[in-house]
């Protein structure tokens, strides 16, 4: 422990934007434990660069650390203990803390639909997905469920890296439903370029391991990608932390649980509601804010109240093009976007400010 830490134990629970954030600026006044199983950053918005082949080593999370009194435990935390202020470990160890911060984040939700799990790749298993599709013995169809950002991004950026393969893709809803008018057009319009077939308001019952079966009919598929919608990890509601509808923790305006303060929760594991702005939405774009402030608040930087406001939404479509939609402080859509080389260069500049600022 460096001479300027405080004895104070602080344990944060989860390596991902809000996780090592948090940990880096606590870091500047305590002595953090961080607890991950992973040895590098799982940069989540660049999965489906891994998917098409593109994607690259990310930063070490001991890089990511280098001279800060970061201790990294690369094991799971499988229970916890508010009680007794201790969480259980998957390795048979357990840490006691003084403090604890809690962001395990989101994971990719199969809701029950039968075969998906078994038979479909998730965002995580992206580096499987692609050596599936690099080993397949000639091409064949590529059907991926799910029509929010995640799905659209994997779609364009497998079927333009694969020209040879047919790529469908599928929604209960509209594809990209949640863009304005004119930012679900141009997305519509670059799928159609990269001649990925569109099947929305489609449902899907079943996967199997010849494609899937849906509410309109079958759609024959060699591989399977599951990009439906992401759900939290249980532990904090069996640990009796208070949470929502959805499992998400229930924390104050000081991302403090409000029924164990000495819990803060970030990221997609917290339902934070801002005045002006809502309960955030889950992604990179809450979680790191929410990071930056806990990890101030926690080496005394700050002592307001944590504040965020939406400013756009952004989506890859592929190497040559982009979404940049415009929102109002509430994550309403505005009629602004920007596409084509605008909005694949401003994507690609929040991506990389997202990496920098974790250095």
């Amino acid at each position: 422990m460096s001479s300027t830490t405080t004895g104070q134990r602080i344990v944060v629970l989860g390596a991902g934007y809000a996780g090592l954030t948090a940990a880096k600026g606590a870091a500047r006044r305590h002595a953090v434990t961080l607890v991950a199983p992973e040895d590098r950053l799982l940069h989540r918005v660049r999965r489906h660069e891994t998917a098409a082949g593109r994607g690259r080593d990310w930063p070490a999370v001991s890089e990511l650390t280098h001279g800060l009194p970061v201790t990294h435990r690369r094991a799971r935390a499988v229970g916890l203990d508010p009680a007794a202020r201790r969480v259980r470990l998957d390795d048979g160890t357990g840490l006691e803390y003084d403090t604890l911060v809690y962001a395990l984040g989101s994971r990719t939700a199969w809701h029950g639909v039968p075969g998906a799990e078994q038979h479909a790749y998730s965002a995580e298993r992206a580096t499987e997905l692609r050596r599936r599709i690099d080993t397949a013995e000639r091409p064949g169809t590529l059907a991926v469920v799910g029509g929010g950002a995640t799905g659209i991004e994997l779609a364009t950026e497998l079927a333009e890296a694969h020209p040879r393969w047919k790529v469908r893709i599928v929604a209960s809803g509209q594809v990209g439903g949640v863009y304005s008018a004119r930012g679900r057009a141009h997305v519509r319009r670059v799928l159609a370029r990269l001649g990925v077939a569109v099947h929305e308001n489609t449902t899907v019952t079943e996967v199997t391991p010849n494609g899937l079966r849906t509410t309109a009919g079958p759609l024959g598929a060699d591989v399977t990608v599951w990009a439906a919608s992401l759900e939290v990890h249980p532990l904090a509601a069996e640990a009796g932390l208070a949470v929502d509808e959805h499992g998400r923790a229930l924390v104050d305006d000081r991302l403090r649980s409000v029924s164990h303060p000495d819990v803060h929760v970030i990221g997609d594991a917290a339902a934070v509601t801002v005045p002006g702005a809502g309960t955030l939405r889950m992604g990179c774009a809450t979680a790191l804010p929410q990071g930056r402030y806990l990890g101030g608040l926690l080496a005394g930087r700050t002592t307001e109240p944590f504040a965020f406001r939406y400013v756009v939404q952004c989506v890859s479509l592929g190497r040559r093009d982009g979404l940049l939609q415009v929102v109002g402080a509430d994550d309403s859509m505005r009629p602004t976007v920007f596409t084509g080389t605008a909005g694949r260069l401003a994507k690609a500049a929040i991506v990389t400010a997202v990496l920098h600022s974790l250095k």
